[in-house]
């Protein structure tokens, strides 16, 4: 897989610390069963068994980080309500710094609200608020931004449009990453796609790539793809372009190489989630200065992994280094 065995790479994500600057939430769940229908109106009556709420958004990049036994420090911009008492509840119940959270009462707390009967998701509620971040606010998160990533190797943003990240907050972090000598991983969303010039490592899916750059081509046309991916590199003066092309697997655009790695065989549950962990496991090999090849192979394995679960959950290193040694070596 690369001169470095599975298991040197495993021990080392331990060593390395990783800054994630993004739009955080609350994914909450509400699990039940339906029976019947309601006599109010034609929809289907959820008799609640149990209620949940996790860290979502670029909260659960961090637990994917941690997953992968490296430790995360967060960046962010919330509310100041309840909400966010319990966001930052949360992050301590998980072991994570809030120390990068900033406060606003400007803002809410992004929450997001799943209603499923059994494992099929029935509706969504979303409470937000995706206004850009006043220049305060950039104020306040940039002083965090500064404070925290001269302790980390890798720099990963984590892109939701909620406006968390804004072209100042974006450029002034890749400004001070590079001045440091520090990589910069992006997982992209459309209003900022173009704000992310010399990044590192650029990871937007297939619909990402095609929407950002007002391209219509198959998903299947690998001659395509890899035009427009060398159009983004070039847009965006990037090293490594990683294109998650679900059921496809992944294409990795590097510096004098590139491959397309088929996806893995999976009883597929619920994608969400998929994204964090491939950015999350890309941005660590990246610090460790794993091959391309190796690098995209370890996050499609571990993005497909995540699928066989249902909602949002980080990770399980152990079984991502058992599938690796099955699956990965000699790749």
């Amino acid at each position: 897989m690369t001169a470095l065995s599975l298991e040197t790479i495993f021990d080392r994500f331990n060593e390395l610390n990783a800054l994630i600057v993004g739009d955080v939430m609350i994914d909450a769940y509400i699990w039940g069963r339906v029976d019947r229908i309601s006599p109010e109106a034609p929809v289907p009556i959820v008799q609640v068994s149990r209620r949940e709420k996790r860290l979502g958004g670029a909260a659960n990049v961090a637990l994917n980080v941690q997953a992968m036994g490296a430790t995360p420090l967060l960046c962010s911009v919330i509310g100041n309500d309840a909400d966010a008492t319990l966001f930052e509840e949360l992050l301590r119940n998980r072991g994570i710094s809030a120390e990068g959270i900033v406060r606003s009462p400007q803002r809410i707390t992004t929450i997001k609200e799943r209603v499923l009967a059994g494992s099929q998701q029935m509706l969504r509620v979303d409470s937000e608020q995706d206004s850009p971040l006043q220049a305060a606010e950039e104020d306040q998160l940039l002083e965090r931004i500064a404070q925290l990533l001269p302790r980390c190797q890798v720099l990963i943003f984590e892109d939701y449009d909620k406006g968390a990240l804004t072209p100042r907050v974006i450029s002034e972090s890749i400004r001070l990453a590079r001045s440091l000598g520090i990589p910069t991983v992006v997982d992209p969303k459309k209003r900022n796609f173009f704000a992310y010039e010399q990044a590192t490592l650029f990871k937007p899916n297939l619909k990402e790539l095609r929407e950002g750059l007002k391209l219509d081509f198959e998903k299947d046309d690998q001659p395509a793809l890899e035009e427009a991916v060398q159009q983004l590199k070039q847009r965006l003066q990037l090293e490594y372009a990683l294109i998650t092309l679900s059921e496809r697997g992944v294409y990795i655009d590097a510096p004098s190489e590139h491959y397309l790695l088929p996806a893995h065989v999976r009883s597929i549950s619920d994608v969400s989630g998929a994204g964090d962990t491939v950015v999350s496991i890309a941005a660590l090999a990246l610090a460790l200065g794993l091959p391309p090849r190796s690098l995209a192979a370890l996050a499609n394995l571990g993005g497909g992994l995540v699928c066989e679960h249902v909602g949002v959950v980080p990770i399980d290193k152990t079984r991502l280094y058992e599938e690796a040694k099955l699956t990965l070596l000699g790749a």
